[in-house]
C-alpha cells in the first residue's frame, strides 16, 4: 500500500516542476505529477488525485486563481489544500519567517527553495512520520 502523499505541480515553466518534482519524489515521501498547462489543471487533478496542489499564479493560458476557484468549486477537489507559487512576490517582500498569502491560500515567492515547499507542504497536510506511516 503506498504512504506517500500526491503532489501536483502546475506551473507553466517546465524546469521549476522538474526541480520541484524531483527534490519532493528523492525525500521518499511524496508521488509528484507535473501539469505545465494551467487549461489541464482540473483534469490533471481529477486523474492524479492529490493531497495538495502547487499551483502558479500567472500562467499565459489560465491564471491560477480562477484555477483555485474552479477547484473549490469541484466536489471531488473542493477540499484539496492549494499553495500558490508566483514570481511576482519575492522573497525580500515575503521575509523570513513570513507567511505570504494570495487569495487566501499560501503563497511561496520563486524561485521556490525545495526545503521552504517542504516545509509548507509539512505544515499543511503532515508527513509520513506525522502520520505514524513508516
Amino acid at each position: 500500500m503506498d504512504t506517500k502523499h500526491r503532489i501536483l505541480i502546475v506551473d507553466d515553466e517546465p524546469g521549476v516542476t522538474r526541480i520541484l518534482r524531483m527534490f519532493l519524489e528523492r525525500t521518499g515521501d511524496y508521488v509528484v505529477r507535473e501539469e505545465n498547462r494551467g487549461a489541464r489543471a482540473i483534469a490533471a487533478a481529477r486523474e492524479f488525485a492529490p493531497d495538495l496542489i502547487l499551483l502558479d499564479v500567472i500562467m499565459p493560458d489560465r491564471d491560477g486563481g480562477s484555477i483555485a476557484a474552479d477547484l473549490s468549486d469541484d466536489p471531488l477537489l473542493g477540499g484539496v489544500p492549494i499553495v500558490f507559487l508566483t514570481a511576482t512576490v519575492s522573497r525580500e517582500t515575503v521575509g523570513p519567517g513570513r507567511a505570504a498569502s494570495y487569495a487566501g491560500r499560501p503563497l511561496i515567492a520563486k524561485p521556490a527553495r525545495p526545503r521552504e515547499v517542504i516545509e509548507r507542504i509539512v505544515s499543511i497536510i503532515g508527513s509520513r512520520a506525522e502520520a505514524g506511516r513508516p
